[in-house]
């Protein structure tokens, strides 16, 4: 069991039939009352985030979340296709559970599955990934007082603001936390 006292980022937990990490996690203690722990917590099935509220000294049950490596394969149609790199089993994850991801995904990747006593979690990706620009808009001279850019779309349909000297089929560094570019690959 877990104490809710000790709550610090990154730490997972079952709390009502649902897996959750936590992002944050605060404690508010009077004079008169007994603390209060305040986290905010991520739900690990669906994605969404909430504030749960304990009283110091309570337990929860924790969560093994288990890592794998696997390689993606590749699109098969309504689900994509992941390998175990070790044992080469493979399995297909729902394209429902990972919109976000796809944009990122390239066939042939190395990426992190999680699981949880088998249940599939989702995809963690690297902070950053190398992209081939497939279409650029031609840059534009003219006033440039501040950081000029324009849009590019990307080998996987993300289409991102790079600066006006990147050109078609370079490679460009993207965060996969918030889709934007960061520098050239």
């Amino acid at each position: 069991m877990i104490l809710v006292n000790d709550f610090r980022p990154g730490i997972t937990f079952q709390h009502e039939g649902n897996i959750y990490v936590v992002v944050e996690a605060s404690h508010n203690k009077t004079a008169m009352r007994q603390m209060i722990i305040k986290a905010k917590v991520k739900n690990l099935r669906t994605g969404s985030t909430v504030e749960l509220s304990y009283t110091g000294g309570d337990k929860v049950e924790p969560a093994h979340i288990d890592k794998k490596e696997m390689q993606y394969l590749y699109d098969a149609g309504d689900a994509l296709v992941f390998m175990d790199t070790s044992t080469y089993d493979q399995i297909e994850v729902n394209k429902d559970m990972l919109t976000w991801e796809l944009n990122f995904l390239k066939p042939n990747e190395n990426v992190n599955i999680t699981m949880f006593e088998g249940e599939l979690l989702g995809v963690i990706l690297p902070d950053k990934i190398a992209l081939q620009i497939v279409e650029c808009e031609p840059a534009v001279k003219g006033d440039t007082a501040t950081s000029a850019s324009k849009l590019a779309k990307l080998e996987t349909g993300l289409e991102v603001k790079v600066p006006l000297f990147i050109e078609q089929d370079e490679m460009v560094l993207v965060s996969t936390s918030d889709g934007k570019y960061s520098s050239r690959a």
